[in-house]
C-alpha cells in the first residue's frame, strides 16, 4: 500500500511535471508566433500565469523551454543502451530504435506541419541555432559514453567515439533531410520513410567502418 508520504511525493512530482508542461508551452506558442528574440521571459510566465523565478526553477536558459525534450531524447538513447538484447550489437539497437521511436510518433522524430513550426523557429534564431548545435555535441559526447558502457569499456574509448560520431552524423542528415521533404511534399510518410531509409544506410556504413569491433 502506498504511504501518505510517498503520495504526497507522488503529487508534488505530477504537480512539477503539469507546470514545466504549461511554461514549456505557453512559451513554444509565444516562440512560434513571433520569434524567440522577441519574447521575454515574462511574456512567458504571464502567458503560464506563473512567477517569473518559476520559470527559471524549471528552465535556467530561455532556450531551454524551448528545447524541453532534450534530456528525454538522451535519456531514449541510453536506456536503449542500456538494456539492449545482448545478441544485437550495439549500432543495430540504435537502429531499431530509430524505427521504434517513429512509429511510436514520438514527439520529436515527427514530421508535421507542428514540427515546421518548431524547425523554422530555430532557423530564424541564431540563439536557438548555437543551441542546437552545443546540444549535438553533447549528445554524441554522451553516446559514446553509452555506447563503450553498454560493452564493458570505459568512458574514453577511442572506437566508441568514432562509432558516436559517425552514427550522429548520420542520424542529422536523416533528420535535416526528413524535414526538409515534409516541407517540401507535406506528406508525413513520406518523410518518415526518408528518415529511417538514411538512418539503415547510415547503420549499414557504420557497421562497414566498425567492422571487427564490439560495436558492430
Amino acid at each position: 500500500m502506498e504511504t501518505a508520504d510517498a503520495a504526497s511525493l507522488d503529487r508534488r512530482a505530477r504537480k512539477r511535471l503539469a507546470t514545466r508542461r504549461a511554461i514549456s508551452l505557453a512559451a513554444d506558442r509565444l516562440f512560434f508566433e513571433r520569434g524567440f528574440e522577441n519574447v521575454t521571459v515574462d511574456e512567458i510566465a504571464a502567458a503560464a500565469d506563473v512567477g517569473r523565478m518559476t520559470v527559471f526553477n524549471h528552465f535556467p536558459r530561455k532556450e531551454d523551454m524551448f528545447f524541453d525534450r532534450d534530456e528525454e531524447a538522451r535519456e531514449t538513447l541510453r536506456e536503449a543502451l542500456r538494456h539492449r538484447d545482448a545478441e544485437v550489437s550495439p549500432i543495430e539497437t540504435l537502429r531499431l530504435l530509430a524505427h521504434r521511436l517513429v512509429r511510436q510518433q514520438t514527439p520529436y522524430l515527427l514530421f508535421s506541419t507542428a514540427s515546421q513550426s518548431f524547425i523554422e523557429t530555430v532557423e530564424n534564431s541564431e540563439t536557438l541555432k548555437a543551441r542546437a548545435r552545443a546540444i549535438r555535441d553533447e549528445i554524441a559526447g554522451e553516446l559514446a559514453v553509452a555506447l563503450a558502457e553498454s560493452v564493458g569499456r570505459g568512458a574514453d574509448d577511442d572506437q566508441a567515439k568514432l562509432a558516436a560520431a559517425m552514427l550522429f552524423a548520420s542520424w542529422s542528415v536523416a533528420f535535416i533531410e526528413a524535414h526538409r521533404t515534409f516541407r517540401q511534399s507535406r506528406d508525413t510518410e513520406k518523410a518518415k520513410a526518408v528518415f529511417l531509409a538514411l538512418v539503415d544506410q547510415g547503420s549499414l556504413g557504420v557497421k562497414a567502418a566498425m567492422a571487427g569491433t564490439v560495436y558492430a
